[in-house]
């Protein structure tokens, strides 16, 4: 007898799962500076010719924001307004940002009314000169102006030095330092003979922040007060202060 045969045939196909791993892609954080524009609100800071500092570093602040806007960084302003800040705070500001690195804008003020130039300063226990240590006195002092108590100051800032682990912060700064004088000095800027110098500054405290102060001019004397007033000359020299921190910006980021 024929037998019926018959036959299921079951084609499996084997699916191979695709799993496409995605690269996190892991954005640079922009390189942020924090702009300190000094005094300010009841403290002017430096007064001559009816000009005050606080306007001043509060004009030049916003103009350099402009400028490294423009080259892609990350800015921010501890004060963008007429009001006082105290030093702490302003450090707090940067910490607060992120900062990769911050400047504290103020012009001077001297008895000696040839002096002229500009200069910069970077965190130190002990004071590279008498008019510097006179200097950081003074801007140490504002806070008293509001009330606010400057007991520690003396303290943090030997704390901060005898701490092993702040040396690079400090380092950072000089270099920066170096780089803006070299610049400013290439771009034929009026600086002072030892433009670099060093004391202990409250508000460079930042323990992580490379911080710098400059004084772009003085207003004591009557050249500086036209170069800081006028917007043409005061841009060149804050084109060179930014260069400056494109050159600090492109070592930090090869490290």
């Amino acid at each position: 007898n024929e037998k019926n045969f018959y036959r299921l045939v079951v084609d499996l196909q084997l699916q191979k799962k695709v799993i496409i791993k995605k690269k996190s892609l892991q954005l640079k954080k922009p390189f942020t500076i924090t702009l300190d524009p000094g005094h300010g609100g009841l403290d002017p800071g430096a007064v001559r010719y009816s000009y005050r500092e606080k306007d001043i570093t509060l004009l030049a602040a916003k103009e350099l924001k402009t400028l490294l806007d423009k080259k892609g960084y990350q800015v921010y302003l501890t004060r963008n307004k007429d009001e006082f800040i105290s030093l702490r705070k302003r450090r707090n500001i940067a910490k607060k940002n992120n900062s990769d690195l911050f400047i504290s804008l103020h012009v001077d003020s001297l008895k000696k009314k040839t002096t002229r130039g500009t200069s910069i300063y970077t965190l130190s226990e002990k004071a590279s000169d008498s008019i510097t240590a006179k200097l950081a006195e003074r801007e140490n002092k504002v806070d008293l102006i509001a009330g606010v108590n400057l007991q520690d100051v003396d303290n943090e800032v030997a704390s901060i030095l005898l701490d092993l682990n702040r040396r690079e912060t400090k380092n950072s700064s000089s270099m920066f330092a170096e780089s803006y004088v070299n610049i400013v000095r290439k771009n034929g800027h009026r600086i002072l003979r030892r433009p670099h110098r060093h004391a202990g500054f409250a508000v460079l405290k930042s323990t992580d922040i490379p911080s710098v102060l400059i004084e772009l001019g003085f207003l004591s004397n009557v050249n500086d007060v036209k170069l800081l007033t006028n917007k043409k000359a005061r841009l060149r020299l804050l084109v060179s202060l930014a260069e400056a921190i494109e050159l600090f910006a492109k070592k930090r980021r090869s490290f």
